[in-house]
């Protein structure tokens, strides 16, 4: 039996999040937020996370600093029980990643300083590790500057070992939409794209086509709609999952609890459209405390959540 549910390799950062601020900010001045919320970060360690909170077996490789801000996000993953045992740190200085977030409602402006994000690199990963596996996920592609040329290799060996692999590309920063995505388009089973990524990916502004193209060239795609739920196609057969009704606190992370969700469904044999169902509950659950984790550190809220639906 393979000693993970799912392996990720991934980044690791903080989330600072700040809420009430005015969309437009002149500078210069000194502007007040309403409330701040420090949490686990990067959309490669919130799905981790949220998978071992599901139940999954989870093991992540990342490559942290010997910083505060990477010993408070490593703790996080720890206490909820993701396998830690191939981290890797700098020995260049470099700090543990960060990002700000400023909520803004429905918006928000997003700022990231990499740190080792950039860093790491296919030195880093022990892919004996990844394999001991059922599935292998990838997420933040577009910030793996040390990493990406070498990733169809690393989903090559990893299929070749008989695991499935998923992709949430994330947003490109340079929207350029290049370097290795095409080669692990053709080699991933799974792709995890919001709609805007959908859209960036297939190069159309109409969901619908991105939606055909991209399913031609992977078995699963679940598009994540936000408010509208979620889509997922197999081939030809297409599934329209409708939203969970709940008054969110912010939806930061969301898109990576889906994600959480979905894997956790989809490597216990689950249907495509059960996958889709877990991860429209997992991205709801989110929603309701701040930041993409800190509904699944709370154990009865996740259990009553997860219960009542």
């Amino acid at each position: 039996m393979p000693r993970f549910d799912v392996t990720i390799a991934g980044e690791i950062n903080l989330d600072l999040v700040l809420y009430g601020l005015p969309l437009e900010m002149p500078v210069e001045r000194e502007l007040l937020a309403s409330d701040f919320q420090a949490t686990l970060g990067s959309s490669s360690a919130i799905t981790a996370h949220n998978l071992a909170a599901l139940g999954a077996k989870t093991g992540f490789i990342t490559r942290a600093g010997r910083d505060p801000l990477g010993a408070i996000a490593i703790e996080r993953l720890a206490a909820i029980g993701v396998d830690l045992s191939r981290i890797s740190y700098t020995q260049r200085g470099t700090s543990t990643g960060i990002t700000i977030l400023l909520h803004h409602g429905n918006e928000r402006h997003i700022l990231t300083y990499p740190g080792t994000m950039f860093e790491m690199s296919v030195k880093d990963l022990d892919l004996d590790y990844l394999a001991s596996s059922r599935h292998f996920h990838l997420s933040s592609l577009f910030l793996h500057k040390n990493l990406q040329a070498d990733l169809p290799g690393v989903f090559r060996t990893l299929k070749s070992a008989g695991l499935t692999l998923s992709l949430d590309t994330n947003d490109d920063p340079e929207d350029r939409w290049e370097g290795a995505l095409d080669e692990l388009l053709d080699l991933a089973d799974i792709l995890l794209p919001n709609a805007q990524e959908a859209c960036r990916i297939a190069r159309t502004s109409d969901l619908e086509e991105a939606i055909e193209l991209l399913s031609r060239r992977v078995p699963i795609v679940a598009v994540k709609l936000g408010s509208r739920g979620a889509l997922v196609r197999q081939g030809q057969r297409e599934w329209r999952i409708p939203p969970i009704a709940v008054t969110p606190v912010d939806t930061i992370g969301a898109g990576d609890s889906f994600n959480a969700g979905f894997l956790s469904a989809f490597v216990r044999g689950k249907t495509p459209e059960e996958c889709g169902v877990m991860g429209n509950r997992a991205a709801a659950l989110s929603t309701l405390r701040p930041g993409g984790t800190e509904g699944f550190r709370d154990a009865q809220l996740l259990r009553q959540f997860m219960e009542e639906r």
